[in-house]
């Protein structure tokens, strides 16, 4: 099966670093027009192989004024990739309003505004691709976890509603659950030796996941190979607590 995306107008928030700027990197080898978004390119230098442009995900304005630009010059949009997140730890009786405001408004909120800001254009054209980043935590949350496990599960639930209303258009949207990624935002790698073990035991595939292993599944997801897929949750998370105790089967290896 050949996956072809070569010029395809390609739309990923959050681009500019970690998880993000690797799905950038995949779709601009798969031939694709990439145009990244993140706050991070206020400081940035321009890039050769993709288009850069600062959004801030959490403003109605800023949202608009970047798929206008995109529109503008491409005069379509064939896959957006709702990347951007943050993360937000603390006990929900410690959890400060405005550090849960943020993760909603940057988790779910940029979701929402980037996904109603690409109907027009994708309507238009009868066909697209939203894909949203949830999270394994949508699955299975974590002890002072509750803001972002909660927003990634909110995340899941737009995306099946959105895939409803986007049907009769071609449209379809699906949201795509990470697992344990070593990036900055949660320092994975930089944790000590038993910790990591802890983590890496309750993966099927014991490893940590790569950015590749999350950019395999969206250049699927985005392709005319999965125009039948709409509306669900993808886990690429390594088969975690895929069952109750997932070490056993490295114990005599």
């Amino acid at each position: 099966m050949l996956i072809d995306h070569t010029d395809k107008v390609v739309l990923v928030s959050g681009g500019g670093r970690g998880i993000g700027r690797a799905i950038v990197q995949r779709f601009v080898a798969e031939g694709a027009a990439v145009v990244a978004l993140d706050l991070a390119f206020e400081e940035a230098d321009g890039a050769a192989d993709h288009e850069q442009l600062v959004c801030d995900v959490t403003s109605p304005e800023s949202v608009a004024t970047a798929v206008r630009t995109v529109v503008e010059r491409h005069g379509r949009i064939d896959v957006l990739i709702n990347n951007a997140g943050i993360n937000v730890v603390g006990a929900v009786e410690d959890l400060d309003w405005e550090r849960w405001r943020a993760c909603f408004d940057v988790n779910v909120g940029g979701v929402f505004l980037l996904s109603q800001a690409v109907i027009p254009t994708m309507k238009q054209q009868r066909s697209g691709r939203i894909l949203n980043a949830a999270s394994f935590a949508a699955i299975v949350p974590s002890i002072g976890a509750a803001a972002y496990g909660a927003s990634k599960a909110a995340v899941v639930q737009f995306t099946r509603v959105l895939a409803g209303e986007l049907g009769p258009w071609d449209v379809t949207v699906n949201a795509y659950a990470p697992g344990m990624v070593p990036t900055a935002m949660n320092g994975f790698a930089e944790m000590s030796t038993p910790d990591q073990d802890r983590l890496l035991d309750t993966l099927s595939l014991r490893r940590w996941e790569s950015t590749d292993d999350v950019a395999d599944l969206l250049v699927f997801l985005a392709s005319d190979a999965a125009s039948y897929i709409t509306g669900t949750l993808v886990d690429v998370s390594g088969g975690k607590l895929a069952t109750q105790v997932p070490s056993r089967a490295y114990e005599n290896l």
